[in-house]
């Protein structure tokens, strides 16, 4: 991973603002999963936690297949947050194993699909060395690929995206009353990544957890009860078919049929 790519910095683009009103387009831009419920899957099985990992796997690679053939641009996968560091040893010794496995195993035909592949955080030293560089060799692989951008939030928290970007922006030296919105979102990580669009947090559990906490500022909210490794291509294209009813307003208010806006 270059420093261009990922580091923030004010030769990089930053979002454009959102509009005051919009209607939502037929498919969103930006698609984001928070992938819940993996656990609970293996609880109801009498599994241990890990097997819900592993069946974890398939829906991703039919979520991700079902946004690319929709026509979602850029797809956010949240796999693994700083506060999962937590959990106990042998859980998060069993993830870096699945990771880096789905990794090796998927990344031909990720790249045979044109899919660009980023991971968001990743930087961890925890992180074993081999899975380090299979995530940089996967990225360095699919980094000209202009099919569909996948992040994959990976030892991630929106939070210290916020304090990065900010130390960033006063290392650069800008002027305190210089300071706007999209001076510092050139300093997060990717800045190119437009705000997130759509959010879909499977389990029924509605909670944010850290996720891209500036990118998600606008972004449309749907909780399918699913667990995460139930949920596949058609649960992923009714929450975008539902996302076409859904009216952006982006803090503003719709305008009347004949165009006015209300008072």
């Amino acid at each position: 991973m270059t420093v261009d790519e990922r580091a923030g910095g004010t030769a990089l683009p930053a979002p454009a603002p959102p509009p005051v009103h919009r209607p939502a387009t037929a498919v969103p831009r930006h698609v984001a999963c928070v992938m819940d419920g993996n656990g609970r899957w293996a609880a109801q099985r009498s599994l241990p936690r890990v097997s819900g990992h592993r069946a974890a796997e398939a829906t991703v690679i039919d979520v991700i297949t079902a946004a690319r053939s929709a026509g979602v641009e850029w797809l956010s996968l949240y796999a693994f947050s700083t506060e999962n560091w937590r959990r106990p040893a042998g859980e998060v010794d069993s993830l870096m194993r699945l990771v880096r496995r789905a990794v090796r195993k998927h990344a031909p035909l990720l790249h045979a699909r044109g899919i660009r592949c980023r991971f968001l955080g990743a930087s961890d030293p925890r992180i074993p060395a081999p899975l380090a560089r299979d995530i940089a060799d996967l990225m360095t692989l699919t980094r000209t690929n202009r099919g569909m951008t996948l992040t994959v939030a990976f030892d991630h928290g929106g939070r210290g995206d916020i304090v990065e970007a900010a130390r960033s922006l006063i290392r650069s030296g800008v002027p305190a009353e210089a300071v706007d919105e999209r001076h510092f979102a050139a300093h997060l990580p990717y800045p190119d990544t437009p705000d997130v669009d759509l959010v879909i947090r499977t389990s029924g559990e509605q909670r944010i957890s850290n996720f891209m906490l500036w990118q998600v500022a606008y972004a449309e909210w749907m909780f399918p009860p699913v667990l995460w490794p139930d949920f596949r291509a058609p649960q992923f294209a009714e929450c975008l078919h539902a996302y076409r009813h859904r009216d952006r307003r982006f803090g503003g208010v719709a305008p009347h049929p004949n165009g006015e806006t209300p008072p």
